[in-house]
């Protein structure tokens, strides 16, 4: 009987456990280990080329988005398969926003094949784009305390006159 007590408690105690998804990235340790970090689970990928960049920044509205203002930046190669779950290490708790950027060709240029996304999906037209205007940092900012926290961000492409997830 104490045997499958025991047994039964460990079943508990696993169903019990968040499962995290497989962090990749450079910083994937961090989120392996359950540090305060960010694991964003990228979606609406248009293509498995090219490279996906993640920048972190401070939930501050003079510095998001600005260049070389980021907290942290992550790259890498679009990986063939397999989700896209990239770890970004967080320097400390605190309100941060996030900012996804799909090259899909790789030419480290911006242009009609990319495609981006932000912490908390918000809706950006062609015209937002057109005159580089930032979405509110209320809408896409968040906490992160001493764990990793998760994010989805989908991914938005041209498509017609329009800059939108895929299949929307």
């Amino acid at each position: 009987m104490g045997g499958s007590l025991a047994a039964s408690l460990m079943v508990i105690a696993l169903a019990a456990t968040p499962v995290t998804a497989q962090a990749i990235g450079p910083q994937a340790a961090a989120c392996d280990r359950g540090d305060s970090a960010v694991l964003v689970h990228v979606e609406g990928l248009k293509a498995r080329t090219g490279k996906l960049r993640v920048q972190l920044y401070e939930a501050n509205s003079k510095t998001f988005l600005e260049k070389g203002k980021y907290v942290e930046r992550v790259e890498l190669p679009v990986p063939v398969a397999g989700p896209l779950n990239v770890c970004v290490a967080v320097p400390k708790p605190g309100n941060y926003a996030l900012y996804v950027r799909h090259d899909a060709n790789g030419s480290g240029k911006s242009d009609r094949s990319d495609g981006g996304g932000f912490s908390g999906n918000p809706q950006l037209s062609l015209t937002d784009l057109a005159f580089k205007r930032k979405p509110p940092l209320g809408k896409t900012q968040f906490a992160v305390g001493h764990s990793t926290r998760e994010i989805r961000v989908v991914l938005n492409y041209v498509q017609g006159l329009s800059f939108k997830p895929l299949g929307a």
